[in-house]
């Protein structure tokens, strides 16, 4: 059963926010900020970015395209507050607005943490949208941003991670790539792995560029293991994980890692630029990893193949998705015009801007369709098809952050240190259900 009132962001109560609401900055007067006129609805925006960069650029940009759309009805003025390099800035200022009542109109988060900002009070659902407006969006983005069955945010970007491979080592082991539809199952992926290891063990190298870093990289790589096994992380309502986390379609994907760590098909530690180097086969990396090996590494022909599925898979969305998006805080009293800027922001043009400024992947379909690269480059082309058909938001819960770091520190602690998988999962199921209580009720 969900609590009726929580905690804002982490510890202090809604009530401190509801009580505080009118305790804010003072609007601006029509003529105090330029371009804010006489009988325009005052909407107040802010982002995680600094304004100098591309991808700042290009919600400056947007900003001002919303205001000449909605010239005499609504006045956008964004706040640029960028994160710092502990993740922090951004997430502190909206914390502590949260608590002083000067939470903008809207706001970004990133996509993993809606449910938690929903459940908080921090951001309240958006105003109805009709089934047409929201066919405009990729359907991992109105998944990502429904929580409760409503929907709270827009991405204004998506994002993909591929399953690259070297095209010279996979043909000199005489291996094949599968068409995006019909991936290699676990147990062919083994096969695969053993006959390209004999090609990489003469360049010093392994099968496959495997980690589990700590951090995000770890879940938004791996789950797609466990969701294609038919398991999961949390329920559908985000406040349970027992018998889920720890269930026995997880403990068999964790089996199956160990089995690549076995058969000596990756490294137990690290190794820099394994893939880049041509000394790997395989790697699985965000999307900017096409970028990054086309400027720096062009001696590597690089491919994309179809992410791995377990053999139980039945074609289910399984892949990574997800990146930041755009939400109307619970301070806005303009819940309609907070929505038509959290659409403009993430809509076709805006989509199209960040595409081709910052290389971040575009929300709609409109977007994706209107650059030749998705069509010309077969590696763009992988990505994209993975991402409108296969596309799985991560887990949507109030305790993100908890599950996230404990699908690292299993992956570690069973596949690289050889911990007990039963005993690593009901650990971290104590350690979630601590943080879940206060989202529940008896």
């Amino acid at each position: 059963m969900r609590m009726k009132q929580k905690g804002v962001l982490w510890a202090v109560p809604l009530l401190a926010a509801v009580v505080l609401a009118g305790c804010g900055s003072k609007q601006p007067a029509p003529g105090e900020v330029a371009g804010y006129d006489e009988g325009e609805q005052y909407l107040s925006i802010w982002v995680h970015s600094i304004e100098e960069t591309e991808e700042g650029q290009c919600y400056k940009e947007a900003v001002e395209s919303f205001n000449e759309a909605y010239d005499g009805t609504y006045f956008a003025d964004i706040e640029f507050i960028p994160r710092n390099d502990s993740g922090g800035g951004y997430s502190d200022k909206i914390n502590a607005s949260v608590m002083s009542g000067n939470l903008p109109d809207v706001l970004t988060v990133d996509g993993p943490n809606i449910a938690a900002y929903a459940e908080n009070g921090i951001i309240r659902p958006l105003a109805e949208l009709s089934a047409e407006e929201k066919s405009v969006y990729l359907e991992s983005i109105i998944e990502q941003g429904t929580y409760d069955e409503k929907l709270y945010a827009l991405g204004a970007m998506e994002s993909s991670v591929g399953l690259y491979y070297n095209k010279d080592i996979l043909k000199e082991a005489g291996v094949e790539v599968p068409d995006a539809d019909h991936p290699w199952t676990w147990t062919e992926f083994l096969e695969v792995l053993e006959k390209v290891k004999a090609v990489t063990d003469q360049r010093d190298g392994y099968a496959i560029d495997m980690t589990f870093p700590t951090g995000e990289a770890t879940i938004y790589y791996y789950a797609p293991f466990f969701w294609s096994n038919g398991g999961d992380f949390v329920d559908d309502g985000g406040l349970n994980v027992q018998g889920i986390f720890n269930s026995q379609e997880n403990l068999e994907t964790l089996d199956y890692f160990k089995e690549i760590l076995n058969r000596g098909y990756m490294s137990p530690v690290q190794i820099t630029d394994l893939f880049e180097s041509g000394r790997a086969a395989f790697k699985f990396d965000g999307a900017w990893e096409v970028n990054t090996i086309y400027a720096n590494y062009p001696e590597v022909d690089l491919g994309v193949a179809p992410y791995v599925v377990s053999d139980k898979w039945k074609g289910q969305r399984y892949t990574p998705t997800g990146s930041w998006a755009f939400v109307a805080s619970s301070k806005t009293e303009h819940i309609e015009g907070a929505t038509k800027l959290v659409q403009h922001m993430s809509g076709v043009e805006s989509g199209k801007r960040l595409w081709e400024k910052s290389r971040n992947f575009p929300s709609t379909y409109e977007a994706f369709d209107s650059s030749p690269l998705f069509e010309e480059d077969e590696n763009y082309k992988a990505l994209y098809h993975q991402l409108k058909n296969y596309g799985h938001p991560r887990s949507k819960t109030p305790v993100y952050p908890q599950v996230s770091a404990s699908v690292q520190e299993v992956l570690e602690n069973v596949v690289l240190t050889g911990k007990e998988p039963q005993k690593e999962l009901d650990k971290s199921i104590e350690r979630i259900d601590a943080k879940l209580k206060r989202y529940k009720v008896e």
